[in-house]
């Protein structure tokens, strides 16, 4: 088991899948992604399984990305960046499509890669501290590999102001754009999580399945071999431009990016 991805399943088929990164609040890197696809087999293996439900060990649920490791990915080979990229967003798209409802508790800040996660979850409990921000191109990055599932979440007219300003939202902000369903009190996330799971498992299994998946099929939600292929080349060559350079040395030493005027 890879300890930056924890999981279990009880006896009732509810997986617990944690990230677990806490001092550097969930951020993620080649570890975390790995462990999240090893969570994803072993939770595909699983024939009792009914729900998945994902969160974050320690204050934040998930930062977006470790911009220390994403600097040194760039530095790689265009093939290997486009290797992390396609890792990155196949993760996604697996949560996105896994055959049986996903639920996605938030607690503490959500950015980056962590909007993409909560957008590509069937439901979604925040509590009242969350704070949420699609905030790549603040280093010069891009958020494209999770656009497809915040455009399906929140709508196009949303991600072209939140993906192009990185402005950082509450909860309850989150809630009326329809990235969140339910806005619970700070530390009441078991709680408000605990009510959907006994939902699903009222109902009958197969019967759900085919519902999510019907349900993707009709909003034309599913990302084709030629979309995803597009998505990950631009994704992967981003990283290696010049704005990412600068963006990522920004973060670094703490500064405005030489793209601000003064």
């Amino acid at each position: 088991m890879n300890d930056t991805v924890l999981w279990d399943v009880d006896r009732r088929g509810v997986a617990t899948v944690t990230l677990n990164r806490p001092k550097v609040n969930n951020a993620y890197n080649g570890d975390l992604i790995g462990g999240l696809h090893a969570a994803m087999d072993a939770l595909g293996r699983e024939p009792s399984l009914r729900i998945v439900v994902l969160k974050g060990n320690g204050r934040h649920f998930q930062a977006g990305a470790d911009l220390a490791w994403i600097s040194g990915v760039a530095r790689q080979s265009p093939r290997e960046n486009e290797a992390v990229s396609r890792l990155t967003a196949e993760a996604i798209r697996r949560l996105d499509t896994t055959p049986v409802p996903t639920l996605a508790l938030i607690q503490g800040g959500c950015f980056g890669g962590g909007t993409g996660i909560a957008a590509a979850c069937d439901v979604v409990v925040a509590s009242e501290d969350a704070v949420f921000s699609i905030s790549e191109t603040r280093w010069g990055l891009m958020a494209g590999i999770i656009l497809p599932q915040l455009c399906q979440a929140i709508g196009l007219r949303q991600v072209r102001r939140y993906a192009l300003t990185g402005e950082r939202f509450g909860a309850a902000e989150a809630q009326r754009l329809g990235l969140v369903h339910e806005v619970c009190p700070t530390g009441g996330l078991e709680e408000a999580g605990g009510k959907i799971i006994e939902a699903v498992l009222m109902n009958a299994p197969a019967a759900t399945s085919a519902t999510k998946l019907r349900a993707l099929a009709s909003a034309r939600a599913f990302i084709d071999e030629g979309e995803m292929r597009d998505l990950i080349e631009e994704h992967a060559r981003t990283r290696q431009q010049d704005e990412a350079t600068e963006g990522l040395a920004s973060f670094r030493e703490k500064r405005k990016p030489s793209w601000y005027p003064d």
